[in-house]
């Protein structure tokens, strides 16, 4: 697995992540997909800051938080209502290593697209296999390559207000697009420091990611459109297959 991008393992950047993305009115949708499927333990993959997992931690459920940027993890630790969550410091194939199993994890945001290669895919995938109970779920969304959202990414210089006052500026530019696979760089100015975070994500279709979880031993029960970005993202529902398929209408 490759090291966190800057923008999640630099401390001075995961301190502004929340600032910066204070709207996180995306995660409705999984924490009524969690509701849906009447998941007690979840697994958050990825879990950055830990916006959702102290979300989801206060309203009941037991909840681990597993990511590779300890600048992150020390954000979500210090949030209200963090100590009601369990965190790892670890790429995704530590979650193969949670007791008991859990009944659903989840990647939100861009997390399910820094896996480049093939192999690390298959790795967090049958680590989160392991980590499930029989018939648990993977709920996850990717952004669809047909659309070639990344031609709207790009953004000039724009002066964001800082909680203490300051003024910062913030860049972003596509840098490369070799598809899958597609670079960006952002930078951060505040003061007279500029900070720098590069990222590439790898856009794989619907079909290859049915055909990638069917071969991890994952059914994949329902594709939906995610309600924050229509049109431009699938979020799949999948259950570890063990047993007889159990569809999501007769979970409802």
């Amino acid at each position: 697995m490759r090291e966190p991008d800057a923008i999640f393992a630099d401390p001075r950047q995961a301190a502004l992540y929340d600032v910066f993305d204070d709207d996180r009115s995306d995660l409705d949708a999984y924490a009524a997909i969690v509701a849906e499927l009447g998941a007690r333990r979840v697994i958050d993959v990825g879990c950055g800051t830990g916006t959702l997992a102290v979300r989801l931690a206060g309203e009941g459920l037991s909840v681990i938080g597993v990511d590779p940027a300890a600048a992150s993890l020390d954000v979500a630790r210090a949030k209200p209502g963090a100590d009601l969550v369990t965190w790892i410091h670890g790429d995704a194939p530590a979650a193969g290593e949670v007791r008991p199993p859990a009944d659903l994890a989840v990647m939100t945001g861009n997390v399910a697209q820094v896996f480049l290669s093939d192999d690390d895919w298959c790795a967090a995938t049958d680590a989160i296999h392991t980590a499930l109970r029989p018939q648990g779920w993977f709920v996850f969304e990717t952004r669809r390559p047909e659309v070639r959202d990344w031609l709207n990414w790009n953004i000039p210089p724009t002066r964001v207000a800082l909680p203490d006052g300051r003024i910062a500026v913030v860049t972003r530019s596509v840098t490369d697009v070799s598809l899958p696979l597609v670079t960006f760089r952002g930078s951060t100015t505040i003061d007279d420091e500029v900070l720098w975070s590069t990222s590439t994500l790898r856009f794989r279709d619907r079909h290859e990611i049915e055909r990638s979880l069917d071969g991890r031993e994952f059914d994949v029960i329902d594709v939906r459109d995610a309600p924050d970005r229509p049109g431009k993202e699938h979020v799949f529902l999948a259950q570890r297959r063990e047993g007889k398929r159990q569809p999501v209408s007769e979970l409802t």
